[in-house]
């Protein structure tokens, strides 16, 4: 199955808070409990998928029975941030392991004039270090159905999703012609019936709940009862809901449901909502609805999608690992990001790392098993996108503990937010701890001049490269 396709895709991943207290990255050696065998990973990663935009979270007006109840059987993290609010470089760090500003990566994948405004590369450098070929390496066979976005349409010369490590693939915002909306669930069922004899490495990478909106009928009807704008949100909530819950039956008709670690989560937080229109159209599917509907929730978090502000990158992040993961329990406390995903997974897959790669998270497997965990290393985000009052204004800032500073370009202008106490990031406190935010600054400033300034030539469409006659 190599074909270039639309798909829908969530990411889950449910996590808990008890056990005495660990330093992160404690060597581990897992394996099912059974059966002695490797543990297959499905990790369904959502698109513009708010914070509160669950069930479980509390909303009162979006459904997701199948989430809630992947969380009941797995367990919750409520402190899971992305570390870029859009979706290519969120995407990128969560495969590589490391900040998408080392690769240049700074906003989404567009056309490539827009790449070589940004100064970015019109592909993911395909020498990264990438979680599936690290696993392919090690024996498992590897998939990836949905959302690519490591590129985008028009860049000529850009891999395919089998030069980074993936066996099989069928994708959209990916090399090559595009198609319509596609079932993704569909072939991520259909990948994990053909390989459920064998350790396997899964993205379901869905479209929900990004625009253009292409609700089914059926959910529409289920929502009728809501406003037009709630209506229309809450039945792709659903879409992406029943999608998930494909993918969890086939795992369980496979045979493999006690074997496999499942994580959902999101590449950042809600959509912004925009004027209403009749119709949007887009390239891969057709006509849809656009961002007047786009009314998710970031659970009383500041900021949204293209903000640093935490309703911009933290996100849900539910995981279910049955022997592994306790049931039924959530994780306040732990502060987990994207980079960590890397390292953490193929601790799970007993893989080791490759000597020469050097990771920006740690491995965070003894939270997934329910303990109480210490992070070691602050958080980093770096952001070059849309620039405007009150939440988009930062360009810089860094997590240590459980303190968040913002900076502007200049680095004048600094905000401070105990995330603990104040998880709304309504007190400023950075005039009463000038010491910390000089600290938190420096933090900053220096790990951004580790940054290249430039993308690597190789990474360019061929299309730049040629002079204009």
């Amino acid at each position: 199955m190599k074909r270039s396709i639309r798909s829908r895709v969530v990411g889950v991943i449910v996590l808990a808070s008890a056990c005495p207290t660990l330093a992160a990255g404690a060597p581990n050696e897992q394996v099912n409990r059974e059966t002695g065998a490797r543990p297959n990973i499905v990790f369904i990663f959502a698109d513009d998928w708010g914070w509160g935009d669950l069930g479980c979270r509390g909303n009162k007006w979006v459904k997701t029975p199948r989430l809630d109840r992947l969380a009941s059987e797995g367990m919750e993290f409520h402190q899971f941030n992305v570390v870029n609010p859009v979706c290519s470089p969120s995407r990128v760090a969560a495969m590589t392991g490391q900040y998408p500003a080392r690769w240049s990566v700074h906003q989404h994948f567009a056309e490539i004039e827009l790449n070589q405004q940004r100064g970015m590369p019109d592909w993911l450098d395909p020498k990264a270090p990438m979680l599936a070929r690290m696993l392919k390496k090690a024996g498992y066979h590897t998939g990836h159905f949905g959302k690519w976005h490591l590129t985008n349409r028009g860049a000529e010369g850009a891999p395919e999703p089998s030069a980074y490590g993936f066996d099989e693939w069928a994708a959209f915002n990916a090399p090559g012609p595009q198609a319509g909306l596609h079932d993704t669930a569909t072939n991520a069922a259909k990948f994990i019936q053909a390989h459920k004899d064998h350790p396997f490495y899964l993205n379901v990478w869905l479209h929900e709940t990004h625009t253009p909106h292409v609700p089914t009928e059926e959910s529409m009807k289920q929502h009728a009862d809501l406003d037009e704008q709630k209506q229309v949100y809450a039945a792709v909530v659903t879409d992406g809901d029943n999608a998930v819950g494909q993918v969890l039956d086939a795992l369980q008709k496979a045979g493999v449901e006690k074997n496999t670690i499942v994580i959902f989560s999101s590449d950042n937080g809600p959509e912004s909502t925009g004027p209403k229109a009749k119709k949007q159209h887009s390239a891969h599917s057709e006509h849809g609805l656009g961002t007047y509907y786009s009314v998710g929730e970031t659970g009383g978090l500041r900021g949204r999608k293209r903000s640093l502000f935490e309703g911009g990158v933290r996100v849900p992040f539910i995981v279910r690992w049955p022997g592994h993961t306790p049931a039924g329990l959530v994780n306040k406390t732990t502060v987990l990001a994207a980079v960590d995903l890397l390292p953490t997974l193929c601790a799970a897959a007993r893989v080791s790392l490759p000597g020469d790669y050097q990771p920006d998270g740690e491995n965070m497997l003894p939270a997934f098993e329910g303990k109480k965990v210490s992070r070691r290393k602050p958080i980093y985000w770096e952001w070059r996108g849309t620039a405007r009052p009150p939440d988009w204004w930062p360009r810089l800032a860094v997590r240590e503990g459980d303190w968040k500073l913002y900076l502007d370009p200049s680095n004048n202008r600094a905000e401070l937010y105990n995330q603990v106490r104040d998880r709304a990031e309504a007190h400023d406190l950075a005039a009463e701890n000038p010491g910390l935010v000089s600290h938190l600054k420096q933090l900053a400033i220096q790990w951004k001049s580790t940054l290249p300034e430039h993308p690597d030539p190789a990474c360019v469409s061929k299309a730049r490269q040629t002079p204009a006659k």
